[in-house]
């Protein structure tokens, strides 16, 4: 049983908290717990593709990481000399190497978002709120698809007259690039309007518009909430005691590890990790059941 078979407010609550704990963490530890832990899981609902983005974001985070450090010259901990004279401070390359994995993580979180979250649950969940930004969003997360297959399908078709992003020498594959973008850019602008109006003709935006769901929340999903809102008390608690930050200019200060650092670190582990642990759990279960 997957997660996304747990209600929508589950689903939802997991990855705003953390997608907000990766954007606002600096400590090492905690930066890499959530990195690793949105590595595994992409690539365990993700198979192939997942393990692909993680890749790209790694050797991103790397070229991010030296260009800031080459370029920031904050600290007081010299490591090299670049070659306008300028230093490399070991500060600054920490500084560089955390806001690259914060991002990566961020990206990867979002990405395991997407599968998880569909644009059903994004309706039930702000249709009676606020119908227009439920209405947009769901269109959004339902549009990301579609633009990478028509781009892929528009390229194959100028492929066919010499038109192709890879024919052609630099300057005449950049053109037919943008030629490429500016034919999915317009059918995105007229597909999203289209879309409105269709969602607007049924009476979508109108007040006290009901809904049919298929969404209960039963007894397993509320295990589940009592568990989940454990977890985001203790890591309360750490951001209480200043235990998920750390200072890199002008040098390096970090919190002293203590005992308790470590439940903070095993607790984090535990929620980032909670929807694969889950699904393992449920597929264990069923193959019990199946004996």
């Amino acid at each position: 049983m997957k997660f996304d078979s747990y209600h929508p407010t589950i689903n939802f609550i997991f990855f705003v908290s953390v997608i907000t704990f990766s954007i606002w963490f600096t400590q090492p530890v905690f930066v890499a717990i959530s990195f690793l832990s949105s590595f595994i899981y992409s690539c365990y609902i993700g198979k192939t593709k997942g393990l692909i983005i993680d890749i790209i974001m790694i050797v991103s985070i790397i070229i991010y990481t030296l260009y800031y450090a080459y370029y920031n010259h904050f600290g007081v901990t010299n490591l090299a000399i670049n070659i306008i004279g300028n230093q490399i401070t070991l500060e600054s390359l920490c500084a560089g190497l955390l806001r690259g994995v914060r991002t990566a993580t961020v990206i990867i979180w979002f990405y395991c978002m997407t599968i998880i979250v569909s644009s059903d649950k994004i309706i039930y969940l702000f249709g009676r709120i606020c119908p227009k930004i439920s209405l947009f969003i769901s269109i959004f997360l339902r549009g990301i698809p579609q633009i990478i297959s028509r781009f892929n399908r528009v390229n194959i078709s100028q492929s066919a007259i010499g038109r192709g992003i890879k024919q052609g020498n630099k300057f005449v594959r950049i053109k037919n690039l943008l030629r490429v973008l500016s034919i999915v850019i317009t059918w995105i602008l007229e597909s999203f309007v289209d879309s409105s109006n269709s969602m607007k003709s049924r009476g979508y935006s109108l007040k006290g518009r009901t809904a049919f769901s298929i969404y209960r929340f039963d007894n397993r999903d509320r295990s589940v909430v009592i568990v989940m809102f454990l977890y985001l008390t203790l890591i309360s608690m750490a951001i209480m005691l200043d235990q998920v930050k750390m200072q890199v200019n002008p040098h390096i200060i970090l919190k002293p590890i203590t005992s308790l650092s470590y439940l903070f670190y095993g607790v984090y582990l535990l929620f980032t990790l909670m929807p694969m642990f889950l699904q393992i759990i449920a597929g264990i279960k069923a193959k019990y059941r199946e004996k």
